[in-house]
């Protein structure tokens, strides 16, 4: 792989290939209109997006997760986001080009999430992804930042670990990545929490944008790229 492109692309989903944070935005905001609350601003809601439902319910009402009423209020959540999943949410744009190219090529990719697969399954098939695998958070007993996904999506597609980059915007994506010794690739412009220190991830590489890392990864029909360092 010295001097060529990885073998196969492991993506998470929200807030690295796909966009959804306008959807979870608009249920979280819904959640607290329901309890006579104003809407959050979006920036404020967008940095949680990847801590999943449970993390959302206690931004909008301050539930922890062990009180009483914060199961009902997940419910709530989650049913509003089911009715939306697709409204607003896109892949990146920046990545179109690479999903066209890397399809058109034949060449392996897919996703990994934590996020349960009566969201992930429905999210990507209204977007038409045509992934090579999808593995959710409720498919393996065991979810990032265990290895197991990532090992199980490299099975699947039939490329050795080593061969895969995982390209991730949380903490537990890199960790994943490196325990399944994946390339752990990280972007910055995913859904980063002002609380977070992701320059102390461990990370092989860092893309700040979705066009970046569509450049590295398909520059051009006769370009290579190569590891990352």
């Amino acid at each position: 792989m010295s001097h060529a492109r990885p073998a196969a692309l492991l993506f998470d989903l929200d807030g690295t290939l796909v966009d959804t944070a306008p959807d979870l935005a608009y249920a979280t905001n819904a959640l607290r209109t329901h309890h006579g609350l104003a809407p959050l601003p979006y920036d404020v809601i967008r940095g949680q997006v990847s801590n999943g439902g449970s993390a959302l319910v206690e931004l909008a009402l301050g539930l922890a997760p062990t009180h009483a009423d914060h199961g009902e209020a997940r419910r709530f959540l989650l049913e509003t986001y089911g009715r939306n999943i697709a409204v607003h949410s896109r892949v990146f744009p920046g990545l179109t080009p690479l999903l066209e190219a890397w399809d058109l090529a034949q060449r392996p990719w897919g996703i990994v999430t934590n996020k349960p697969r009566a969201y992930a399954a429905p999210l990507v098939e209204a977007l038409s992804l045509t992934h090579g695998v999808l593995l959710a958070a409720d498919d393996l007993p065991l979810k990032k930042p265990d290895p197991a996904p990532l090992l199980e999506a490299a099975r699947r597609l039939g490329v050795a670990p080593g061969d895969c980059w995982y390209i991730g915007d949380h903490l537990r994506d890199m960790q994943a990545a490196r325990a399944a010794g994946m390339y752990a690739i990280a972007v910055r412009y995913g859904y980063i929490d002002d609380a977070e220190t992701p320059d102390t991830w461990p990370v092989d590489r860092w893309f700040e944008t979705p066009e970046s890392l569509t450049q590295a990864l398909w520059p051009g029909e006769d370009e290579t790229v190569g590891r990352p360092g």
